[in-house]
């Protein structure tokens, strides 16, 4: 039974963007058009360039505003203001989603690569806004972004979470290598499944896997 590798578990770290909302929403394509725009007038380059280097700096560094910081000296505030200024009119609230992650036992937090503000707006549009113990943001961390260990390792020592009695839902894979290294248990929630010693568990939906753990 999947339930029996989480007996131990007592903290659910969960990603936001593709994970507590299905992929179908598509809210990264409005971020992406954001993201783009803002390079386009930040650097003074032509779309396909600003949208090229912004995919390179998502491979590089692990977020697109991790390469603008380390290579352009980017002010993050102004930037994720503006990017996650979006509409979220595709969001739906999801109360069996919400029931599941409710009965989970123990802390229950929120640990984007997007700012806290953003993700706050999007578990009220979820109606999960009441379920977490504590919201964590990019800033968080430092603005240093998950893949790197040491976002996660500041970002669980402020929240005081045992890394070994937690477990960690994520859509990308590679944002699952450090919680593994960690002693973490992981959950890969995307419709496909990528093979991997780092990755525990896979599943397409966030709210079905929990059917597993939970009543």
């Amino acid at each position: 039974m999947v339930a029996h590798h989480f007996r131990h578990v007592n903290a659910w770290v969960f990603d936001l963007d593709n994970t507590l909302y299905p992929p179908s929403a598509r809210l990264f394509d409005q971020i992406e058009v954001r993201m783009t725009a803002w390079v386009m007038q930040a650097l003074g380059l032509d779309r396909p360039e600003a949208d090229r280097l912004r995919r390179h700096y998502w491979a590089t560094y692990g977020t697109t505003l991790a390469g603008l910081m380390q290579e352009h000296g980017v002010d993050p505030g102004p930037y994720l203001t503006d990017v996650h200024d979006i509409s979220l009119a595709h969001l739906d609230a999801d109360p069996v989603l919400a029931r599941r992650i409710a009965a989970l036992p123990g802390r229950r937090i929120v640990y984007t690569n997007g700012c806290a503000p953003y993700a706050e707006r999007v578990l009220a549009a979820r109606g999960l806004g009441n379920l977490f113990d504590a919201v964590y943001g990019v800033e968080h961390a430092g603005f240093l972004p998950k893949p790197e260990r040491a976002a996660f390792e500041t970002v669980f020592t402020a929240d005081g979470l045992t890394p070994g009695r937690a477990a960690m839902f994520e859509d990308d894979a590679r944002n699952l290598a450090a919680p593994h290294a960690m002693g973490m248990r992981t959950i890969h929630i995307a419709p496909d499944p990528l093979p991997a010693a780092h990755i525990h568990h896979h599943h397409a939906d966030l709210t079905e896997f929990l059917a597993l753990l939970v009543p």
